[in-house]
């Protein structure tokens, strides 16, 4: 794979749900893409993403340099279901010099074992059913990231009991600990506003802040 100057690059190792979501995502916001699978299928099915889906038998360190693989950016290894497999092709590939591999695990001790190689974790499945269940205990949660130390970055529209509040009123920084870095109204994103500002209805708050200071936040305003 020849990279395009100043391009940020991605390797997919395994295509299934997960797998086959991401490099569709990716390959559509223009990011060069490499999806491998041993299952010729589900290669054809990327291959509606992206020209670089291959087949490779093997995941051992020849196989995986003959991909090309190694001279990603970013690898996902997305096995999660043979956690034997999805163990020894993370570390081949963190070995092999990638400088940021992901892995999807589908349990604690596969996510520590992931982390003690080296890897960045993910849980798909638990991560979107804490954002579901979280929608669902608060109407106002819209989308969030989680960031490391239990920080979220959140967006929260604005209810009725903030309607005509300023920020400064609001005050969320000193009751909350809670950050406002940008207010999105009739669909703008401001991002440089001032706290004299009074919320409307409508609008989504985008919040940065520890997650339990944020949880009091949502439920005070309901």
């Amino acid at each position: 794979m020849k990279k395009k100057k100043g391009s940020v690059s991605f390797g997919i190792i395994g295509l299934g749900r997960f797998g086959l979501a991401l490099a569709e995502c990716l390959s559509k916001a223009e990011k060069e893409v490499i999806a491998i699978d041993k299952d010729d299928a589900r290669v054809r099915e990327a291959r509606r993403f992206t020209e670089m889906a291959l087949v490779v038998e093997s995941l051992d360190q020849e196989s995986l340099e003959e991909s090309g693989i190694q001279n990603c950016d970013t690898v996902v290894v997305c096995i999660g279901e043979q956690i034997d497999v999805s163990i020894l092709t993370t570390m081949t590939v963190l070995n092999m010099g990638v400088p940021h591999v992901i892995s999807k695990a589908t349990s604690f001790m596969h996510g520590e074992a992931l982390k003690r190689l080296g890897a960045t974790v993910v849980f798909p499945e638990r991560d979107m059913a804490v954002r579901l269940g979280k929608g669902l205990i608060y109407n106002s949660f819209l989308d969030s990231v989680t960031l490391e130390g239990d920080v979220e970055v959140r967006r929260i529209q604005v209810t009725k009991d903030l309607v005509g509040v300023s920020i400064r009123e609001a005050d969320t920084r000193q009751k909350y600990g809670l950050n406002i870095i940008a207010i999105e109204h009739r669909q703008h994103t401001d991002v440089d506003f001032s706290s004299d500002y009074r919320f409307q209805a409508g609008d989504v708050i985008c919040v940065i802040g520890q997650i339990g200071n944020m949880e009091r936040f949502e439920s005070d305003i309901q």
